[in-house]
């Protein structure tokens, strides 16, 4: 990285005073224990994250030896891979804040580093991925070595220069905070925008007068899924679809063209999975419930799924579709209220169904399906504004610290 020639690079454990790693304490306490900050306090994009902390008990000897103060620069040493170097600048003046063993206190040399450009300068190599790739690696967990951290060479104007572009990152990363946060309103709301259409249509003056009928009235038949032997490697490949709810988002119709995986004719016999038929309606009825698709290739679907044959002279797929979106909730409680939620083919058949004429079927899908591409639109256009409100902390600090800002 190019910096201005006044600049000098130097090895970050020469501008360091002291580089402590916290203790580690499996013990809790209540309202009279020390807060003690851990891995999860601090957030991705550098800031310390206090909506969840911990309490644990201390001696006045690690009170003394972990208290943080304000300009404390709080380094994760371990974590996931990924996640390794996370940093944040420790700036409560309030209560006494300890930490823990997975967490390194960075206290800079007094006029030569300050604090909130260091801070800055680490959450850059984060993002940067440089703690990822020096670490070392365990089964589900990384670390950085305390002499490798220090190795690290760090460009360092003068004091006063640090303190003015720490300064001017932090006024630019405010503005882009109050860009993602009206950003992510934006999102919810337009999220929140299906369910407010189907409200309007099945909660309206209009649906009050519409006939009622139990879903197993209006489908020929309700399919339920399978579970082909895993262990058997010829029960799986060509030629048949098979769809299981991870292939699904929530909250829309999802119209299956193809999937991830297909079991061949053997596997098939050899199985309680039968072959779903086109425009057929498909509910994930266990664990994540509620999950909608309507098939446009013959499939079979794992036990997850119920599958329903529609009467055509009664309902169509897509109407249907839309009203067991709208209907997730009550589907959620037909299983009960145990840990891991089973919806039986009885029980989802007996779902009262709004069934108006054909025509106003047709009606309605057609208003609905030009609402809900309105709102993917929206919210296709909100995400990639979002997206590049999320790369911007990287290119501010990539600029300041080539000596741009």
């Amino acid at each position: 990285m190019s910096t201005p020639k006044e600049w000098k690079w130097v090895r970050l454990g020469e501008v360091i005073q002291e580089a402590l790693p916290g203790f580690a304490c499996g013990k809790r306490a209540g309202s009279e224990g020390f807060i003690q900050l851990r891995m999860n306090n601090i957030s991705g994009n550098g800031q310390l994250n206090l909506s969840s902390v911990l309490r644990v008990p201390a001696t006045k000897e690690q009170i003394e030896r972990y208290r943080l103060i304000p300009g404390d620069v709080i380094f994760n040493n371990t974590n996931s891979a990924e996640l390794v170097g996370k940093t944040t600048l420790f700036d409560e003046i309030d209560g006494i804040f300890l930490y823990s063993n997975h967490l390194t206190r960075l206290r800079p040399v007094f006029k030569v580093l300050d604090s909130s450009y260091l801070a800055l300068w680490l959450q850059l190599q984060w993002y940067l991925r440089i703690f990822e790739r020096i670490c070392n690696r365990w089964i589900g967990q990384a670390a950085v070595q305390r002499e490798k951290l220090l190795n690290l060479e760090i460009p360092l104007p003068c004091f006063s220069e640090q303190k003015r572009i720490a300064a001017k990152i932090q006024r630019l990363i405010h503005e882009v905070e109050r860009a993602r946060t009206a950003c992510e309103k934006q999102l919810d709301t337009v999220k929140a925008l299906p369910s407010a259409y189907l409200r309007e249509v099945f909660e309206s003056e209009e649906a009050k007068k519409w006939e009622r009928k139990r879903l197993g009235q209006i489908c020929y038949r309700i399919i339920g899924g399978g579970t082909p032997s895993r262990g058997h490697s010829e029960y799986w490949g060509d030629p048949i679809y098979w769809l299981s709810p991870s292939e699904l988002k929530e909250n829309k119709i999802n119209y299956i063209k193809k999937t991830k995986e297909k079991i061949t004719e053997e596997g098939s016999r050899n199985s309680n999975a039968k072959l779903i038929p086109l425009k057929s309606v498909l509910l994930s009825c266990t664990a994540s419930v509620g999950k909608v698709a309507i098939n446009e290739v013959p499939l079979s679907t794992n036990q997850q799924f119920n599958s329903f044959v529609l009467r055509d002279t009664i309902a169509i797929p897509e109407y249907i579709a839309y009203y067991l979106i709208y209907k997730r909730d009550n589907i959620k409680q037909l299983g009960g209220k145990t840990t891991f939620t089973f919806i039986s083919k009885d029980e989802i058949a007996n779902l009262l169904v709004f069934i108006p004429s054909l025509s106003i079927q047709h009606r309605i899908v057609v208003k609905l399906k030009e609402k809900m591409a309105q709102v993917e639109e929206l919210r296709t256009g909100i995400e990639k504004q979002l997206e590049s409100i999320n790369a911007l902390p990287q290119a501010i600090l990539r600029k300041a610290f080539k000596g741009e800002l």
